[in-house]
Formats: structure tokens, C-alpha cells, sequence
């Protein structure tokens, strides 16, 4: 959530002390007692209040209390970009936006119009956003630390480093800017580097959580470090927030975990997900893979064969997180021809627009609006936004993991598009993604039920696909990649329809961002550690191996 305030809010905390109590909205608006501005400011300090104590829908019914009042009034507008950012991305571009529209001068409304971009993986417009922030205030540090994230992100990580600097140098305590150098450091494999700033800010106080586990995916431990005790130190501080709560046990389970202590390090692992406490209704997403595959038929393909772009430049690598699709990623683009993009959502984006998502009740009325001339101007302006990240590239990879469940939507667009399915032991694949964090939108992986539930469903979709589309998706199994990894590579690049290069047996060697998960694996040539690795949890996971049923090779 964003919580900073425009400069603009600065009248509003200084004019007396924060409201305790709510005011009946009935009395505000009477002329002889409040103008319309001073009951507009009254109303936006209790929804900031309820902004930052994360009372979402109450923020957001005073934000349009007021914007009924005041149709554009600017810190409204802001205020509902804040309180929309992370459950409806979409809605919060448009508030932002329509904020900059009012105070076209104001910083604070191009940084988070810029930063709600790079959410959304549009990083030309962010980094416009972002950079003319800093063109009407320079030493603005949030911009600074969102900028170097954007250029992170964009691959493009020298460019974020001496932002970091910069904003250390005005600002040394500030987090964003700790642990974002840091990860920028991670990224392109300077780990001991990023470990000094993460040291530093734990000795500072600044951000210890998240810096502690950001400080142990560094290296991989053969004995026990000095932080192991001080990270249990930290779990037993009183008032620690959930967040933090996770953090720490994840990291505490990291080195657990290295150290070959593993009902320990599960333990760790559960108490996380324990603080995360996420929500998943399979029953909905059951329903979803449903509708998905009653709409997507090869009846349906037959009859839009002439839809689309025919371009061969996009590919998509898809299957479950934690199965390899990093790893592949790299390989595929250490060839010269070929431009990895890492995890972009603009077909996520497009799929939202038109309602195909797991919350609808119907997704095949959506999806007959897609006419021929539209399916062709989407995939046009797709494509442009692949080139814009690689204009001479003869293939650009897109690797979004749960495009699995798209794979319909992207072949309306791009029929010639390559598919890379990367499938991995469903035991191991499952407790891969258990044991790290993912955000609230991967509710599935708090549960050891619930995530194997989810993987039965997604082996369900990808068998569908393979019906509708025969032999056109390349499955790259993990186990036979880290058995041969020449001749899987080779079999890749072949279905790339490229030449081989040698460069793709050195994707450990190649210079640019890595920000999933998998960073520190990616540095390192290929180890068969990872196989069967869920034979060291056997004892935690029965719930898991139950619920994948058939799919679970014990």
C-alpha cells in the first residue's frame, strides 16, 4: 500500500491534531457550520486515517463521499489510487492519472501514476512519470528508490545503482533505499555487496525483517551464522507485526533449511504461512478451469483461424511457479537473437479487461466481443510493447509463470507464438513454492491442501491444452534439463527455431537483471540438489501428497 503523502496533504496534518472520532457525515456539509473545502478536508483526513489502518472500503466510501461533492478534486482522486493499488491496479492508474490531470505540477501524483506503470509492467510510462517527479524535485528520495526499482525491473540495473547512492547520500536511514540497492546488487550477482548494505541496515534498525531475509538469500549456508540467533531474537519481540512475523520465519527457515535441519526449517515455514494468513477458494478456481475449458475449444480455434498477428517473435513460458520457467528463461536468452523480459502482465491486463479472470461466472460471453479486427489491433499493440523492450530480437520470451491459464487468449493473438510449458516433479514442484513467499494474489500456496488442489487443477488445464493444441507446446521438464543440459538446452533453442549458441550453456555467465526468487540459483551452473527434494519434508507434507492423489510419484 502506498502511503506517502502529496505535498498538497501537508495543510491538513499541521491544521490540528488527527481526528479520533467520527464525524457524522450529516453535519459536515452545512454551510453556516464548514465550507465545501474544509468539509472536503475533514472528510480525506478520516479516509487517510482509515487508509493507513488499512480500513480499505471505509477509505474508499469517503473518498467518493467527497468526489460526489467535488467531482476532480485532486487528493481524492489520490487518496483512491492509494486504497485501489493492489487489488485493482487498473482502477488505481485511472485515479492517479486523473490526480495529475488536476495538479499536472505535483511530484507526489507522477511518482505513484509512475510507480502504479511499473506495477503493471508499462515501464516507458513509469519511468516518464517518475523521472518528471524529479525533474520538479530533485532530492525526492521515494522517487528516486522507485525509479532505480523500475530500471531493476527493466533489466536495466547500472541505471538503478547510482539512484540508490544518490538517495543514500540524502537520505542514509531511508529502507526503500537499503534494501533497494541491495536487491539491485542481488540481481546482478554482486551478493556480497548487497550482504554489506543489508548488514548495515540491520545494525541501523532500518527495515530488520525484510532485510534479514533478503540478507540470507545471499549465500547458501554450511554452518550456522552468526544472524541465525539473532533472527530468533527478533521473532520473539513483542508487537511484531505478521508481516515481519513472515519475514523472519521464512529467512529462519532458509537457514534451517541449508543446514539440513528440516523439521525445524518446515516448522519455520508453516508459523509464515500462519502469518500471512491468505485465503483461497478452490471451489471458485475449480469452476474457472471449467468455464476455460468449455470455452476454449478446438471448435472455437477453428472457426478464428484468420485472427491475430502472425509474428513468431513472442514466446511464453508458462507453468507452475518454482518448475524451472526462470531457469529456462535464462538458457533461451543467452542467445543472442533472443530478449528475455522476465514477468510481464500486459496479457493478464488484457484478460482482466475483458472479464476473463477466475471470479467471473462466465467467460465465453467476454470472450465472443473479441472480434477478428479487434484480436488483430490487440496483438499489434502487444507486440509493439514486447519491441519496445527488444526491437531487434528475433524471439522476446515472456515469462509469466500463470500465463498457463491464458494460453487460450494468447493464441487468439499470436497463433505462430511459441509456448514453453516447464513441468517439474508435482511433490517437489509444490513444496518449492510452500516454502517461499508469494504475494496475496497466490492465496493456493498457504495451505499444504489447497496447493495441491491447485497444481491437480492446473495439470487438468495443461492436459486441455495439449488436446487443442497438438504437438505445439514444448514441454521442458526440470529433471531431464538438469540431468542433460546441453541436449535440453539444444532441444529449446531448436524449437525456437534458432541456431544454437554455446552462450546458452553459460546462462549463469549472462549480464542483467534477475528479480524472481530464483536470482541466486540463476548464478550458478545447473545442480541436481532440487530433484526430489521433498523426500527431506516427507514427514510435514502428507496433507500435500494426499491432495495431489495420482499426480504425486512417492
Amino acid at each position: 500500500m502506498n502511503n506517502r503523502l502529496p505535498p498538497s496533504w501537508s495543510k491538513h496534518i499541521k491544521s490540528g491534531r488527527a481526528l479520533k472520532h467520527k464525524i457524522p457525515h450529516a453535519a459536515l456539509p452545512r454551510a453556516n457550520v464548514l465550507s465545501r473545502s474544509q468539509a472536503d478536508d475533514l472528510l480525506l483526513r478520516r479516509a487517510y486515517e482509515h487508509q493507513q489502518a488499512r480500513r480499505l472500503a471505509e477509505a474508499q466510501d469517503v473518498c467518493l463521499q467527497v468526489l460526489a461533492r467535488t467531482p476532480n478534486h485532486p487528493l481524492a482522486l489520490y487518496i483512491m489510487g492509494t486504497v485501489c493499488l493492489g487489488y485493482d491496479d487498473e482502477a488505481a492508474l485511472r485515479y492517479f492519472a486523473r490526480a495529475v490531470g488536476e495538479e499536472p505540477r505535483n511530484p507526489y501524483y507522477h511518482l505513484s501514476l509512475g510507480e502504479a506503470y511499473g506495477k503493471l509492467s508499462e515501464f516507458s510510462a513509469a519511468v516518464k512519470h517518475i523521472q518528471y517527479a524529479l525533474e520538479v524535485q530533485p532530492d525526492l528520495v521515494e522517487a528516486l528508490c522507485a525509479l532505480g526499482r523500475v530500471y531493476t525491473q527493466f533489466d536495466k540495473p547500472n541505471l538503478a545503482l547510482p539512484l540508490y547512492e544518490k538517495a543514500l547520500k540524502i537520505n542514509r536511514d531511508h529502507p526503500k533505499a537499503r534494501i533497494g540497492i541491495a536487491a539491485a546488487l542481488t540481481g546482478l550477482g554482486r551478493m556480497d555487496e548487497a550482504a554489506s548494505y543489508l548488514k548495515e541496515a540491520i545494525e541501523r534498525r532500518i527495515e530488520v525483517a525484510a532485510a534479514y531475509y533478503d540478507l540470507v538469500q545471499t549465500r547458501k549456508f554450511t554452518e550456522e551464522p552468526a544472524e541465525f540467533q539473532s533472527i530468533l531474537r527478533e521473532l520473539n519481540s513483542p508487537g511484531l507485526k505478521p508481516e515481519a512475523k513472515a519475514s523472519l520465519n521464512y529467512a529462519a527457515g532458509k537457514v534451517e533449511n541449508d543446514l539440513k535441519r528440516y523439521a525445524q526449517a518446515f516448522d519455520h515455514f508453516r508459523k509464515a504461512k500462519q502469518a500471512e494468513g491468505y485465503k483461497f477458494d478452490i471451489d471458485q478456481y475449480r469452476r474457472f478451469i471449467d468455464l476455460t475449458i468449455e470455452t476454449f475449444t478446438p471448435d472455437f480455434f477453428a472457426a478464428r483461424s484468420g485472427y491475430g498477428n502472425s509474428s513468431e517473435a513472442p514466446v511464453f513460458v508458462v507453468g507452475m511457479p518454482r518448475s524451472g520457467t526462470t531457469l529456462t528463461e535464462q538458457i533461451c536468452a543467452s542467445h543472442p537473437e533472443a530478449h528475455g523480459a522476465g514477468e510481464l502482465s500486459k496479457l493478464r491486463r488484457v484478460a482482466n479487461a475483458i472479464g476473463l479472470q477466475a471470479s467471473a461466472s462466465d467467460i465465453s460471453k467476454p470472450i465472443t466481443t473479441i472480434t477478428e479486427g479487434l484480436s488483430k489491433t490487440l496483438a499489434d499493440e502487444h507486440l509493439s510493447y514486447l519491441r519496445e523492450r527488444a526491437p531487434t530480437a528475433q524471439r522476446i520470451i515472456d515469462k509469466m509463470p500463470h500465463n498457463f491459464e491464458l494460453i487460450g487468449l494468447l493464441s487468439l493473438f499470436f497463433p505462430k507464438a511459441r509456448i514453453i510449458h516447464c513441468r517439474r516433479d508435482a511433490i517437489d514442484n509444490c513444496v518449492s513454492c510452500y516454502v517461499l513467499p508469494f504475494s496475496s494474489t497466490h492465496g493456493y500456496n498457504t495451505d499444504l491442501q489447497a496447493l495441491g488442489l491447485y497444481y491437480r487443477e492446473y495439470d487438468r488445464l495443461m492436459r486441455h491444452w495439449n488436446e487443442v493444441f497438438p504437438g505445439r507446446i514444448f514441454e521442458n521438464r526440470y529433471e531431464t534439463l538438469v540431468e542433460d543440459q546441453e541436449a535440453q538446452s539444444r532441444r529449446l533453442i531448436d524449437y525456437l527455431g534458432l541456431p544454437w549458441d554455446d552462450d546458452c550453456l553459460r546462462f549463469f555467465d549472462r549480464e542483467g537483471a534477475v528479480t524472481t526468487p530464483s536470482r541466486w540459483q540463476v548464478r550458478q551452473p545447473i545442480y541436481k540438489s532440487s530433484v526430489r527434494r521433498w523426500k527431506n519434508f516427507e514427514a510435514e507434507i502428507t496433507p500435500l501428497i494426499e491432495a495431489l492423489g495420482d499426480l504425486a510419484e512417492v
